[in-house]
């Protein structure tokens, strides 16, 4: 049996450069009753994801004093589609909120393949969004071959761990990575699988790069980028291939970019810059699921995930994922679930 109240949380002011925490607000009414084709699901794990920050600005993604969007995995208490029956675990994009109501196949949402051995979380990180991501750009948009040399900004992310990761799977040759500290630049070499990371403080990104790639790179996940790209393009070989997925380094600025400055050299190498939305390769999940799940269960590989535990703490965890607080993809857990979460 589900409780008699909900909580949504609601944006309520636009934020001007790095949002604060009293421009959100913990709403709470009645648990939605399901309508036919629909079904009630209470809420386990929630993504706070660097999207949400941009959404944050646009009236068109999230509206003010209104339940936001967001990641999230639940268990169906209340079903009145066929498809849908109570215990279900449900993916879907109501999060910020303790309780959804979800139709099948809208924006997402699906019943979740479970694995034994294989943690509810995975279903939010290696294996959903965030991994899904890394997967695509590493498979669609870079075609990244056997024996290639990887770049990978924000490397211990949810994305960029993911990233490296899975390129290690498809055989790629050296694998740099870019991080904020030292202890991030520890766990990307000695538990995420690459060869050389930097803490991007230590110095410009291109002289940084270029030490640790010295002989170049052929492909980079872009998820911040600023000098980020300026330092890849410079380090990248010709006919070289960029997967740009986020630019983290612009989110909480409203001055544009000093960097990239040489731009000019996409064309002088013939580089590709291609940007990379995984919702428009939604239909790639089993393909990515029947891929990654063999090397989960055996062990191979692993997911990096940091949790915090309680949904009055997702605004917390949020800003803490902004400030780079997180190893991994940042999740929110609710108290006491019962569920194997990591």
């Amino acid at each position: 049996m589900t409780t008699q109240t909900s909580l949504t949380v609601q944006q309520t002011a636009r934020p001007d450069g790095f949002p604060a925490a009293d421009q959100f607000a913990f709403v709470e009414g009645p648990v939605p009753e399901p309508r036919p084709g629909t079904a009630l699901v209470e809420n386990l794990l929630w993504s706070v994801d660097p999207y949400h920050r941009g959404a944050m600005d646009s009236d068109e993604l999230w509206t003010l004093n209104s339940p936001m969007e967001g990641r999230s995995i639940g268990r169906v208490v209340d079903s009145r589609d066929p498809t849908l029956k109570e215990g279900d675990l449900v993916f879907h994009r109501h999060g910020w909120r303790t309780h959804a109501l979800v139709t099948p196949g809208e924006h997402g949402t699906r019943k979740i393949r479970t694995y034994e051995g294989v943690p509810l979380s995975a279903h939010l990180s290696i294996l959903g969004g965030t991994g899904l991501t890394a997967y695509v750009a590493l498979t669609r948009t870079l075609r990244l071959a056997p024996g290639e040399d990887l770049f990978v900004s924000s490397a211990a992310g949810g994305v960029g761990t993911a990233a490296g990761r899975i390129a290690r799977l498809l055989g790629a040759g050296r694998i740099v990575g870019s991080a904020g500290s030292a202890a991030k630049v520890a766990y990307l070499t000695e538990r995420v699988g690459y060869d050389a990371a930097f803490d991007y403080h230590d110095g410009p990104v291109e002289e940084l790069l270029a030490k640790a790639a010295p002989d170049g790179i052929d492909a980079y996940v872009d998820n911040v980028g600023g000098d980020h790209l300026e330092g890849a393009i410079a380090s990248l070989r010709g006919f070289g291939r960029i997967a740009w997925v986020g630019a983290v380094a612009q989110y909480n600025s409203n001055e544009p970019p000093a960097a990239p400055r040489n731009l000019f050299e996409i064309n002088h190498k013939s580089l590709r810059l291609e940007g990379v939305l995984v919702r428009h390769h939604t239909d790639l999940q089993d393909e990515f699921e029947d891929f990654l799940v063999p090397h989960l269960r055996s062990g191979r590989i692993g997911q990096d995930v940091t949790v915090v535990e309680g949904f009055e703490r997702i605004v917390e965890a949020f800003l803490g994922m902004l400030r780079g607080e997180n190893v991994g993809k940042m999740l929110v857990a609710r108290a006491g679930q019962g569920v194997s979460v990591t």
